[in-house]
């Protein structure tokens, strides 16, 4: 429902916006000079819904998967760079002479509002492009394939110059500052569709031999340390195994199930999600056949990566698409800075806040 009201508000604002530049430009000074200081009443409407549409453009393109972000902040620098300097080289001038010849003081006519809003946009879109592109940028986990160490909801935090700085856009590397490390969780352009970003755990760096057997990663023919912790049950994953991995540097926790099918979706009562699914692990009652998770040994490409998700039986990754190219890194998640599922009910998890990446 949210979706939908933004997405008809972003419609309305593109119209909104074009007849809020035609008016404020053209036509609002010749009203001003002639004396009319009241608005007409549908420009008045659409000079003070305005800010509404444009916040509401942004908030749709922010929940959009697919947005490239960089693009649109590279669009919003250039539009409102190029509003200003139009208006302090030509339109400006033209108002002043125009302000004179009617008899009035120039700086009794207000600057246009839209030009008002370039000139305070500029800097803010400035620093922001700067930022998100060669220090920090913010993400949103959309699925469940990193659990139990990312939740769906997570917002977190990516830090861009751990794998070298890019350009914005053009994704050119300028600058060489470090490699993925095995066991980093990183974000990456989705290989098979690069509009859309991932994120998954390093697990085979290039020249890697991998393969997996009952949900135990075997790198260059040694098995990766891996701890049974219990069962896992959060209402909605039921009867998971919970395991301690030690891969590289990072000790963090896997779910997995030993079943050779695919983990079993039923209605649920207990999930606190409006999807009101159940993932349950239902186990051969004789261990030892293979499992569903299982892949044969595979060596990763010179300058590719294999990702996995921690939530072994419901990640969709390298094992199913392959490798990710090193030009499609976008950095190293660091830490949780939110988390609000709007899928689920509750409201926020405050003590996710924070929260360091293992």
């Amino acid at each position: 429902m949210l979706t939908q009201i933004l997405t008809i508000l972003s419609i309305l604002a593109l119209p909104a916006t074009l007849i809020a530049v035609i008016d404020d430009w053209f036509l609002r000074p010749r009203r001003l000079l002639a004396g009319q200081v009241r608005e007409p009443p549908l420009l008045a409407l659409i000079y003070y819904v305005l800010p509404v549409l444009l916040v509401a453009a942004l908030l749709r393109l922010l929940l959009s998967e697919r947005l490239d972000f960089s693009m649109v902040l590279v669009l919003v620098v250039t539009i409102a760079g190029l509003v200003w300097l139009a208006d302090h080289l030509l339109f400006a001038p033209a108002r002043r002479r125009a302000a004179l010849a009617a008899g009035r003081a120039p700086e009794t006519l207000p600057m246009p509002v839209t030009v008002d809003y370039a000139r305070s946009f500029f800097p803010v879109a400035v620093i922001v492009l700067v930022v998100r592109s060669f220090i920090f940028e913010p993400f949103r986990i959309p699925s469940d394939s990193m659990m139990p160490t990312l939740l769906d909801g997570d917002f977190i935090i990516v830090n861009k110059f751990a794998y070298g700085l890019r350009l914005p856009v053009l994704d050119l590397k300028v600058v060489n500052v470090g490699e993925p490390q095995r066991g980093d969780v990183v974000v990456f352009r989705f290989p098979p569709d690069p509009a859309v970003n991932y994120i998954k755990r390093v697990v085979g760096l290039p020249g890697d031999r991998v393969r997996m057997v009952s949900d135990q990663l075997i790198i260059n023919g040694v098995p990766v340390p891996l701890q049974s912790d219990g069962r896992f049950d959060d209402g909605c994953y039921h009867n998971m195994r919970l395991s301690i991995e030690q891969l590289g540097k990072h000790r963090h926790e896997t779910l997995s199930c030993l079943t050779p099918d695919e983990i079993v979706v039923a209605p649920s009562a207990t999930c606190n999600r409006r999807l009101e699914r159940n993932y349950e692990c239902v186990e051969p009652g004789v261990p030892g056949g293979r499992d569903h998770g299982d892949f044969e040994e595979v060596v990763v490409p010179p300058g590719e990566y294999l990702m996995i998700g921690d939530n072994r039986d419901n990640s969709y990754d390298g094992r199913f698409w392959g490798f990710v190219p090193e030009d499609h890194l976008v950095g190293k998640a660091t830490r949780i800075w939110f988390n609000w599922d709007f899928h689920r009910s509750g409201g926020p998890k405050w003590s996710r806040i924070w929260r360091p990446i293992e």
